[in-house]
Formats: structure tokens, sequence, C-alpha cells
């Protein structure tokens, strides 16, 4: 078992920065973990992920240069760097862990995490 605790979420003006958390327990080593984020109204949408040993990282198109995923594994906590932020980055944000990197579906597919937070809020205000 994996429990995965999100924290940093909070409201910004656009253009502004926000660094979220995710502290991992349980079962973490070789995972490849990923931030998904959930506007209302809409489906959950894939952001970012990183490999185990934090060596490889995806992002999706909407974010790259902006943000910036990293993980600590001495302090089994991942962060999501969010720099220039925009209105249409406001979301509930999700910490997600899964299978290694290689293994399965693409990191890049929502449903291929197995492992979910609680989501922290991003309200970005124009």
């Amino acid at each position: 078992q994996v429990q995965l605790v999100e924290a940093g979420g909070g409201p910004v003006q656009a253009g502004g920065s926000l660094r979220l958390s995710c502290a991992a327990s349980g079962r973490t080593a070789g995972s490849t973990m990923g931030w998904v984020r959930q506007a209302p109204g809409k489906e959950r949408e894939f952001v970012a992920a990183i490999g185990s040993g934090g060596g490889a990282t995806y992002y999706a198109d909407s974010v790259k240069v902006r943000f910036t995923i990293s993980r600590d594994n001495a302090k089994n906590t991942m962060y999501l760097q969010m720099n220039s932020l925009k209105p249409e980055d406001a979301a509930v944000y999700y910490c997600a862990s899964r299978t290694p990197w290689g293994s399965g579906q693409p990191v890049a597919v929502s449903s291929s995490y197995a492992y979910w937070g609680q989501g922290t809020q991003v309200t970005v205000s124009s």
C-alpha cells in the first residue's frame, strides 16, 4: 500500500508561482510518480511524471517549460514547481503513484496510476 498526501495549493494571481509537495509512505521504491489535475466539469488531465530515480520526466504540452517536477527520495517527497500560472491551470491537483517507468501503459495515462492522494486546490485569479 502507498499513502500520498499533497500540500502547497492555494490562491495565486496569474503569472505567479506555487510549489506543490507530495509526501509518500508505504511501498514507493521503484515507483513512477506523477501529478494529475482536474478542473470543475472537466476530465482528469495528466500534468507531469517522474521516474523512480528522478532522471526521467515527462510533461503535458500545456505545462511544459512552466512547470518542473522533482523528487527527493531521501524524504519520500515529490514536488511540482509551477511558474507563470494561468487561470486555466486552476484545478485540484492530485499526486499519484504507479508501476515503474516503461512497464504497462505510458506514464501520461492517468488511469495507469494505482495510488492517489486526496488532492490540493490551486486557484488562479486573472
